[in-house]
């Protein structure tokens, strides 16, 4: 994974490891026992973890949500499912490497599993376009939505983009029909359906694959209509107001489920998912096991019922 890159609030942190660090060079060189020393900065730096964890402001957990070594969709399929298989293109256009999607076992059962994938490297973003599909990424999601359906099998998306790409060949090729088609189609699937945000859930690039019967977020990713920085440009003119925005939207986990747009946040690990890859995908795949046992109980036409008074319950309004 390489060398971990650091947020502004997590320097205190940044500076315990470094000490940590140093202690294990000079025990291995000189051969001495550092296990005292070491345990009380072990406690120390878990200590600051949990507390700066536990107090980040709307802005701290966007700079989280888009850490570029937070786990991808990629790095929890190979943790949480088996038997992965993926599956390519829209049969219209061409492949669109910002979504993967494919077969997998969970616990033995096939399910469909559909995600953004954004790249660890320059080389690798360029491939998949930063996680910002096309249209024809969200094609090849609905056609392999309906194969599930026709086998009657879950569907689980998980999200993380920052919307869809606005590019003009986009545009051409049908993008605002694409993401619709997607909110319609999906609203009525008669299968279980289970969508969780991992990282960034932008606008309607996120949308399009979160129209489900369950919408989980893992403890640190953000959802909105717009980014902070989008949000500050039109309002204030200005994206150094991304503070003001982001705490003005509601982006965060805890605001989402208390609105009632998300049903549950799963916690991550002290320092966030990029502490700990396996621990996170641990508690997503509990998640994901225990809402499917739900969802399995109830019949396809309640499980669509249910589906559609979330969504038309969601968001309230005032008239003067």
């Amino acid at each position: 994974m390489g060398a971990t890159p650091h947020l502004s609030f997590e320097r205190d942190m940044v500076e315990v490891q470094e000490q940590i660090e140093k202690l294990l060079e000079l025990a291995e060189k000189k051969g001495l026992n550092v296990s005292s020393e070491l345990g009380e900065l072990r406690e120390k730096l878990n200590a600051l973890r949990h507390e700066t964890y536990q107090n980040l402001s709307p802005i701290d957990q966007v700079q989280v949500a888009r850490h570029p070594r937070r786990p991808y969709t990629l790095d929890y399929i190979h943790r949480i499912f088996t038997d992965w298989i993926e599956l390519h293109g829209d049969r219209a256009f061409r492949d669109d490497a910002a979504i993967v999607a494919g077969w997998a076992r969970l616990d033995g059962e096939s399910v469909m599993v559909i995600g953004h994938q954004k790249g660890r490297d320059m080389k690798a973003n360029l491939h998949r376009n930063f996680g910002m599909p096309h249209p024809e990424g969200y094609r090849k999601a609905l056609r392999l939505m309906r194969i599930a359906e026709k086998f009657g099998r879950p569907v689980v998306t998980l999200i993380d983009t920052p919307g869809a790409y606005p590019g003009i060949g986009a545009e051409k090729r049908g993008q605002a029909e694409a993401i619709a088609m997607n909110l319609r189609e999906m609203a009525r699937l008669q299968v279980p359906l289970i969508s969780v945000v991992i990282g960034e859930g932008g606008s309607g690039g996120a949308l399009a694959l979160g129209v489900t019967d369950r919408i989980l977020m893992l403890e640190h990713a953000i959802y909105s209509v717009i980014s902070p920085e989008g949000c500050a440009a039109i309002l204030w003119r200005s994206a150094e107001h991304r503070d003001k925005a982001a705490h003005a939207l509601k982006l965060t986990s805890s605001d989402l489920h208390r609105l009632g747009v998300c049903d549950e946040v799963i916690p991550e690990p002290a320092g966030g998912a990029h502490a700990d890859w396996d621990a996170t995908a641990s508690a997503l795949g509990e998640g994901l096991r225990r809402h499917l046992a739900q969802l399995k109980t109830l019949s396809p036409q309640e499980r669509r019922e249910v589906r559609w008074a979330k969504f038309e319950a969601m968001g309230a309004w005032q008239e003067a």
